[in-house]
């Protein structure tokens, strides 16, 4: 089976799924391209409420295809446009979708997985995952854009020990650091993955967009002057339906009924 990055609609959720059977699901560099196209297209109108990323066969994403770094990685003008380019456009393209992103994440997430993960805005993991971006081993350091992400994902601390040592940490470690919201064991992550999407899905669509754009916003530039700059158009939806159905559903203890 060839390597690829798919995509399928499960009632309101896009599952997307990293796959490349025998590598651990590692990215090649047309994954990152199709990675860009998936999530590019799921920022286009429509009624999903949130995003699932995945692994296939009981890994997230072990990092690069190693295979393909021969052909491109020694020289500077195509090592820049690997990075600059097709990583970044996939991991860009996540980061400005205003879809909920949940990672499901098992086994392997090393690297550019740790990357994909860190894009994520909530992120679940079996309690035998492992993390790590054990590229010193590789003679290469993490592209500045990428180490930046990182290190907000992870805090300072960790990303330096990983890139710094080439630590590998458990999840029950990462959760403690703060980059897992739930460890569980793997019977049970499905479970708690279609239960945390479903309880999603059911809150306000639009919402939920406005709440990524202002997350966006404040990350881009310091926080203070994010905040002032927002109060233009924070407050906009004021009188929208959704925002009266939510309120109103509150006061009448009914469950709230959200139109696309």
């Amino acid at each position: 089976m060839a390597a690829g990055v798919s995509m399928e609609v499960r009632g309101r959720v896009a599952v997307v799924t990293l796959s490349h059977p025998g590598k651990f699901n590692a990215m090649s560099r047309a994954m990152w391209c199709e990675l860009r196209a998936t999530f590019e297209h799921l920022q286009q109108p429509s009624a999903l409420r949130g995003v699932l990323i995945r692994g296939e066969a009981g890994h997230f994403c072990a990092g690069g295809d190693i295979s393909e770094y021969a052909g491109f990685r020694f020289n500077e003008a195509s090592l820049r446009d690997f990075h600059e380019v097709e990583v970044w456009g996939g991991l860009q393209a996540m980061l400005d979708c205003d879809l909920p992103i949940v990672a499901q994440i098992e086994g392997n997430c090393m690297g550019a997985g740790l990357e994909i993960a860190s894009c994520c805005d909530i992120r679940l993991a079996s309690d035998g995952a492992r993390f790590g971006a054990p590229i010193a081993r590789l003679g290469f350091p993490m592209a500045p854009r990428e180490a930046a992400l990182v290190m907000r994902a992870l805090g300072e601390l960790t990303a330096r020990e990983m890139l710094l040592s080439a630590a590998l940490l458990e999840a029950a470690e990462m959760k403690q650091r703060g980059f897992l919201n739930r460890v569980l064991p793997a019977a049970g992550l499905d479970a708690a993955v279609h239960q945390l999407l479903e309880r999603m899905g059911q809150l306000a669509p639009a919402a939920a967009r406005l709440n990524k754009q202002t997350f966006r916003a404040l990350a881009s530039v310091p926080a203070s002057q994010a905040a002032t700059d927002l109060i233009v158009t924070a407050y906009r939806y004021a009188a929208s339906a959704e925002h009266r159905e939510g309120v109103s559903a509150f006061v009448e203890k009914r469950q709230p009924q959200f139109m696309t």
